[in-house]
């Protein structure tokens, strides 16, 4: 049987711009790029019972993502600018400080994978400018704060 790798694109963020009690999952479009860090911080728990062989042991694991795409209006509205609700969420999130820069986020594979996660996270935003001929870029890293949660991935 033949395999087939999985495509990058498949990959699907989106905002809560509800409460955490009521939420409404907002995509996130327009994204051309999407790369999930895990970091792992590794101590050296050798001893002398283990014959000479090292041995290291993972205390802590920091998550984030990072992400980059072209700013996008709504094509509803050609006569006036109307962001798309997504970037907009996390635009206005990467304008605070402290925790107002926190939101809550969740993201999958939209190929049927169950590779599907939630979890709050800190925003920094970048973006904005380019050369005339060019279509507005934006980029952004949403720093995991504390452990994400794996979920039933909503594309299922």
């Amino acid at each position: 049987m033949a395999t087939q790798s999985l495509l990058a694109s498949a990959w699907a963020l989106e905002v809560n711009t509800g409460t955490s009690g009521a939420p409404t999952w907002t995509r996130v479009k327009g994204m051309t790029s999407f790369k999930e860090t895990i970091e792992s911080t590794v101590e050296d728990d050798s001893d002398f019972d283990s014959n000479g062989w090292g041995s290291d042991q993972v205390t802590q694991r920091k998550w984030k993502l990072e992400c980059e795409g072209k700013r996008k209006r709504d094509a509803a509205s050609p006569s006036s600018f109307v962001a798309d609700p997504g970037q907009q969420a996390i635009l206005d999130a990467g304008n605070l400080v402290g925790v107002g820069s926190n939101i809550e986020i969740r993201y999958y594979r939209r190929d049927g994978a169950p590779d599907a996660w939630q979890g709050l996270v800190s925003v920094q935003y970048g973006g904005g400018g380019g050369p005339t001929t060019g279509l507005e870029p934006f980029n952004f890293t949403l720093g995991g704060q504390g452990a994400r949660t794996a979920i039933t991935n909503p594309a299922a």
